[in-house]
């Protein structure tokens, strides 16, 4: 069911902008399907977060992302975009991870030039390679896809160690090697938002993490702006975490769980309807009709 690199093709050369949300696991991927929106973004956080329990600095192999990204990709009609962090090594692993995130069923992924081991770029004590170590980075992505469709995406975490100067340079260099979309992470004021957008020519990715570096924005004002991606990445994993201290919050105190205060649920309806039951059960049906 995975959707092909064409469509996130497509919907990067039709106007507007898009909006994605970060899901750690298929579940929430289905929800942002059913939301109407038109990718989602499968992040080192979260994915780190749902299957280790761990924080994103580095942790998470490439063996564990991409059969997340095939999990998810395999359920899904939308496309998955999915976090390739530093490429988990040196140029060989780059192109390996490359070929396995688009084996999985991704329609794209982000390459960054921070050192090994890695952090979310929202975290403090980040390194970076050289411009030329991430450019050969970039290049061993390029030339690892199998369908020229596939997007690369160009992370540059230079803006906190290097100043936004640098990052807008960094960002130029990679848009010469051809890469799709390019992602300044961490600008630190509506200005640098700015200032990002007017220097670099080639489709961008705003990061709108809640409670980071960067100002958040609308998706409307960031396309004014000049943005083509919008990125939620982990706030439907605050939303549960903060629903389930609630949850449980109630149940130790008063030993059940369906009160009002225990927070918004779906009902049991909603939670087969959303994983699609209906036409799980109807399969057998539909082959004793053929028999």
């Amino acid at each position: 069911m995975s959707a092909s690199p064409s469509q996130l093709r497509h919907l990067l050369a039709k106007p507007g902008i898009i909006r994605s949300l970060g899901a750690h696991d298929v579940f929430t991927a289905l929800l942002v399907q059913q939301a109407g929106l038109e990718t989602v973004f499968l992040g080192g956080f979260g994915t780190s977060a749902s299957l280790l329990g761990l924080p994103d600095v580095g942790l998470i192999t490439l063996s564990e992302m991409a059969d997340a990204v095939r999990r998810m990709a395999s359920r899904l009609h939308i496309p998955v975009v999915a976090d390739g962090d530093t490429g988990h090594g040196d140029i060989h692993n780059v192109q390996r991870t490359v070929r396995e995130f688009e084996n999985a069923g991704a329609a794209g992924i982000l390459l960054e030039d921070q050192a090994n081991p890695k952090r979310c770029g929202h975290f403090s004590g980040k390194q970076i390679v050289s411009t030329k170590e991430w450019l050969d980075r970039l290049k061993a992505g390029l030339d690892a896809r199998k369908n020229p469709d596939f997007i690369i995406i160009a992370r540059t975490d230079s803006r906190a160690i290097e100043g936004i100067h640098a990052a807008i340079d960094r960002a130029n260099q990679a848009k010469d090697l051809g890469v799709d979309v390019c992602f300044v992470e961490a600008p630190q004021s509506i200005e640098e938002l700015q200032l990002v957008a007017k220097e670099v020519k080639l489709p961008l990715l705003a990061n709108m993490l809640t409670g980071g570096a960067t100002p958040i924005l609308s998706a409307s004002e960031l396309e004014t702006m000049g943005y083509k991606i919008a990125v939620c990445p982990i706030e439907s994993l605050m939303v549960t975490a903060a629903a389930m201290k609630q949850l449980l919050k109630v149940y130790m105190e008063h030993g059940r769980v369906d009160r009002p205060d225990a927070g918004a649920m779906f009902n049991f309806t909603q939670l087969k309807e959303t994983l699609g039951l209906d036409s799980i059960s109807s399969l057998k049906t539909r082959l004793e009709g053929k028999s």
